[in-house]
This record gives structure tokens, C-alpha cells and sequence, in this order.
């Protein structure tokens, strides 16, 4: 499972025009499934996310976890993160799990990351196209993979 994680000022997702998930201070986080992952991946994900220190303390150093302030989340799931481009031009996927494999990884990483931090999460919608829009906070970009466990 992949995640980049970003800080945001504000973001929101529109389905078709209609926006259906909004935040102010927060993080966007963007996740992709890979067919082998498991309730692993996402347990030591949620963790990790949790208590990522990418938000300033007063001094202004990164120092501040989601856990230690009441910022927003929205998660949007994005296959995409398991493109390889290794051969040619055109971005294979066939690492991204299909979605009878995905959904459930995905909700799981929801519903565990709502109860890790003890607040509802909003989401995008699986499978759908989006329009994602958000004001990067720093700017601060993070990726993390499951499986390398950087």
C-alpha cells in the first residue's frame, strides 16, 4: 500500500461538478492498493500517519502530529500510485489491485485511520472520476510505501 500524504491549508473533491468532501487544516492523503497487500499494510500505515510529525509546533519546527491536533482528513484512493514506467511511455498498472481487492483494503484504511484518530474522515469516491483541489501547506509532500517500510 502507497500513500503521499500532503499538508494542506484547505482541500475538497468534486464528483461531477458536486463537491462532496471538504477541509481546512489538515492532510490529503492519497492512497493506492496493491494486489498483495493486507490488514498489515493498513495497520502499520494508520500508525505511521497518526503520528507523523509534519505539522509546526510553536517554534515553527515540524514537530506536531495529526494525533496531537484537531486537523482534518480527506482520503482519496488513487491507483495510479502503483504506475510503473519502466517499459515505453505509457504507465502500466497492473501492481494496482482491481477493485474487488481494492474497496475493502481502502475502507479499511479509512475506517482504521477514523478510529486510530477518534473522528470521522472524509473520502473521495472509489473508482470515480475527481477533481481534487488543494492549497499545499509548506509545501509538504510525503510518500510512504508499506512495503519498504521507509
Amino acid at each position: 500500500m502507497r500513500v503521499v500524504i500532503q499538508r494542506v491549508k484547505e482541500a475538497s473533491v468534486s464528483v461531477q461538478g458536486v463537491k462532496i468532501s471538504e477541509i481546512q487544516k489538515g492532510l490529503l492523503i492519497l492512497v493506492g492498493v496493491e494486489t498483495q497487500d493486507t490488514q498489515q499494510d493498513i495497520d502499520w500505515l494508520v500508525a505511521k500517519v497518526a503520528k507523523l510529525r509534519i505539522f509546526e509546533d510553536l517554534d515553527g519546527a515540524m514537530n506536531v502530529s495529526l494525533q496531537d491536533i484537531d486537523a482534518d482528513v480527506i482520503v482519496v484512493s488513487q491507483f495510479t500510485l502503483h504506475a510503473s514506467t519502466k517499459k515505453g511511455n505509457r504507465p502500466s498498472f497492473i501492481k494496482a489491485a482491481k477493485p474487488e481487492v481494492a474497496i475493502p483494503l481502502y475502507q479499511g484504511f479509512v475506517d482504521s485511520l477514523e478510529k486510530e484518530l477518534d473522528k470521522k474522515i472524509q473520502t473521495g469516491q472509489f473508482g470515480a472520476m475527481m477533481e481534487v483541489a488543494l492549497i499545499n501547506d509548506g509545501p509538504v509532500t510525503i510518500t510512504i510505501d508499506s512495503k519498504n517500510k521507509e
